[in-house]
């Protein structure tokens, strides 16, 4: 038993003389109605599952806020790392020009123009593992999309907006458009 329902009983005395009826109230204290005790633990019980729940829900919410940030993270980190790709294989396509144009070039010295032939492969091989593809357009249909005409040229036996010529080769980065090719596209005469 707690203290609150502990129940003092009165000393033994006699009832006075007379009047059985009459009985001692002086040192009782009274017990606190069972209905309303159970209640307060009721409402308290309610109060600390509202606020577990409100926790719980917090929790929640944060580890959702958390891995939101984390995938946020990681995708402006791999953007970041792309762009970078991007950036740096632009900066170097000058050189692969210069490369395809150096071979255009009749050498006297054949072991020199094989070496040079050599680099511009492995050249070519490192940036299609990175991701580069050249477009190929010599013949195709003009695309505005993947083509920049510099020139349009009256033709005859070959269809109209044909590329007759590729002057510079363009390139799909993973996809993307990285540079569009730079043609002369025919037209009728």
């Amino acid at each position: 038993m707690s203290d609150h329902d502990q129940v003092v009983q009165p000393a033994e005395q006699e009832p006075p003389a007379g009047n059985d009826a009459a009985v001692p109230t002086a040192g009782v204290i009274e017990m606190p109605d069972l209905a309303s005790q159970l209640a307060l633990v009721a409402a308290e019980r309610d109060q600390l599952a509202a606020e577990k729940a409100q926790l719980y829900d917090r929790l929640l919410r944060r580890q959702a806020e958390f891995e939101n940030f984390r995938k946020r993270v990681e995708r402006e980190r791999s953007d970041m790392v792309e762009f970078a790709v991007i950036e740096s294989v632009r900066a170097l396509l000058p050189m692969l020009d210069d490369f395809e144009r150096a071979l255009k070039v009749e050498s006297a010295d054949r072991e020199y123009a094989k070496g040079m032939e050599l680099i511009y492969q492995r050249f070519l091989e490192t940036f299609k593992k990175l991701g580069l593809e050249p477009i190929e357009s010599a013949g195709q249909k003009f695309d505005f999309n993947l083509h920049h005409a510099v020139e349009r040229l009256p033709s005859e036996g070959v269809e109209e907006e044909t590329v007759v010529e590729e002057l510079q080769r363009g390139y799909n980065y993973k996809g993307r458009l990285l540079r569009p090719a730079m043609v002369r596209v025919a037209v009728k005469p």
